[in-house]
């Protein structure tokens, strides 16, 4: 009975129930992988974020670069690495395959230059000792094109400017290189301004192109009007006005150069564009010849040696240079009695003229007029030495009055000057007269003559010795004698003169004597003046 209690409490107590066991979807365990995956991502996409555009050049060799090691820098700041090095296909070539900066992605342009840095000596300058130490590395330079590109072809040698710098390229055209090659200065008014970028000649082979670059803000100076010419090592030059010595700098001595000027007399224009073309002359006065308005062409006919006249002879008219010569040649007259030298030259009419120029070949009237006054008032023209030392001839134009009369002959072609024989021509023809004359003079008979002459007076000298020691030795004693006669002759007068000497005292004696009988006679006469009846009465006497 006492157990049925029991079960009833026990049947009102709360039962437990026993749950199930829910599994968890995600386990802590999975955080540190997941964080790891995430940060691996994360690390990826950044470093792809951050690495630049792959690209290759194409070099000749490899020489200094090396993978992994070699930089590319641009203005000596780092924007890229050499990654690896192939030869090309044809393994004529290497190359490099390179990888840019992410910032430096923008320098990856169509016109952008690599070149290999090392230690170089371009244009009198050297260049990349700092690689010495520190090692070669790809140096660039930034193009100025929008369009990208990846693969490249390097430069063998560095570009002469940088893009950057400020100023503007010109091309000049020559006949031949001459001295100056790439990296040649350029000069104004002998400062250094520029440089030679490149050359090359021309496609059909008539000439040599040059590019050149002038820095600012020298390149204003170059306009339309502006003169290139060859400033390379030392121009010497020997004319009709002497010896001419020029050089721009030492610079230009070793290693060539141009240079530049625009004439004072040239009209003023605006600075010359990018890439204008310009001739270069060969020397600086022919590029800075004044340009003639008017050029007339005329002969003049000489019948002396025109040895020492060349081309480009001045044409001088009392020291104003009035042209030039163009050509000398050889003319044969039809009777052929004698060869005549004729010299072509061009006449400037504007260095001639006073008041209008003329602006035309064919505006020549004043011209002619004023030749024409000229030779009736008796100019000529003759050959002139310009210089002893060089023996250069020029053309003078001068007034002389002995002159024979004579015109222009205008109708000639072209027309012809009057001329008159050169200086030299008549010294020639006296010097030949001369020499006509001695070669007359019968020199052999003179010398045989001369030759006995000789002989006689040797002779007669001879003759003249043995008398001169005959006299020596005969008369001689009887002159020594003669010498120690006169010696005591001497020495008596010496005596006689002496103040104790009796003849001394006797002259002296006398000459009082004198004295007193001049005073009586002077008496006589002041009476006889004073009583000349006393020459007929005589003196009265005296009373007591």
């Amino acid at each position: 009975m006492a157990d049925k209690p029991a079960q009833s409490d026990m049947a009102d107590l709360p039962q437990a129930r026993v749950a199930e066991k829910r599994r968890s979807m995600f386990s802590l365990v999975w955080i540190v992988p997941l964080l790891a995956v995430l940060i691996g991502v994360w690390l990826a996409w950044r470093a792809y974020s951050q690495t630049g555009p792959a690209f290759t050049i194409v070099f000749a060799t490899a020489e200094g670069i090396e993978a992994g090691k070699t930089k590319i820098k641009y203005k000596s700041v780092d924007v890229g690495v050499v990654e690896a090095i192939n030869l090309a296909p044809d393994q004529s070539r290497v190359v490099v395959h390179a990888r840019m900066e992410k910032h430096a992605e923008g320098l990856l342009v169509a016109d952008s230059h690599f070149w290999v840095v090392r230690p170089r000596v371009a244009g009198g300058n050297v260049e990349g000792l700092g690689t010495l130490i520190s090692g070669s590395y790809v140096g660039m330079d930034v193009g100025i094109a929008k369009t990208e590109q990846r693969e490249f072809i390097g430069l063998e040698d560095p570009p002469i400017v940088s893009r950057d710098v400020p100023g503007r390229h010109f091309v000049l055209k020559a006949e031949s290189a001459a001295s100056i090659t790439v990296g040649s200065p350029v000069f104004f008014r002998r400062v250094k301004v520029g440089e030679v970028e490149s050359f090359r000649l021309e496609h059909d082979g008539d000439g040599v192109r040059y590019r050149i670059f002038v820095q600012a803000p020298y390149d204003q100076y170059v306009t339309d009007h502006t003169r290139f010419w060859e400033a390379s090592g030392i121009d010497i030059k020997l004319s009709a006005t002497g010896l001419e010595v020029n050089t721009e700098s030492l610079a230009a001595i070793a290693i060539g150069g141009i240079a530049f000027q625009t004439r004072q007399d040239a009209p003023a224009t605006q600075p010359a564009g990018e890439d204008a073309r310009f001739r270069l002359f060969a020397r600086r006065d022919a590029a800075l010849a004044r340009a003639e308005l008017s050029v007339v062409p005329m002969q003049m006919r000489f019948k002396e040696s025109v040895r020492g006249l060349t081309v480009g002879a001045p044409v001088d008219f009392r020291g104003v240079t009035i042209g030039e010569v163009t050509n000398i040649r050889l003319d044969i007259p039809e009777d052929r009695s004698q060869l005549v030298m004729v010299v072509l030259v061009d006449i400037f009419p504007d260095r001639l003229q006073r008041g209008r120029i003329p602006t035309s070949k064919e505006d020549s009237k004043p011209f002619s007029e004023g030749a024409q006054l000229l030779v009736k008032n008796g100019v000529r023209a003759q050959l002139k030495t310009g210089s002893l030392l060089t023996g250069q001839l020029y053309v003078a134009l001068d007034f002389y009055s002995g002159a024979k009369p004579a015109v222009v002959k205008w109708d000639a072609r072209p027309p012809e000057f009057p001329t008159v024989p050169g200086t030299f021509v008549g010294v020639e023809e006296n010097v030949m007269a001369i020499s006509n004359k001695l070669a007359k003079v019968p020199f052999d008979a003179i010398g045989q003559d001369l030759r006995a002459s000789l002989v006689t007076l040797n002779r007669t000298l001879d003759t003249v010795s043995r008398l001169a020691t005959t006299m020596d030795r005969d008369v001689s004693q009887e002159i020594r004698k003669a010498i120690a006669d006169m010696r005591q002759t001497l020495t008596g007068v010496d005596r006689n003169l002496e103040e104790s000497a009796p003849l001394k005292q006797d002259v002296r004696e006398a000459m009082r004597e004198i004295a007193r009988a001049a005073a009586s006679l002077r008496h006589l006469t002041d009476y006889l003046e004073q009583h000349p009846e006393a020459l007929i009465r005589g003196k009265p006497e005296e009373k007591p």
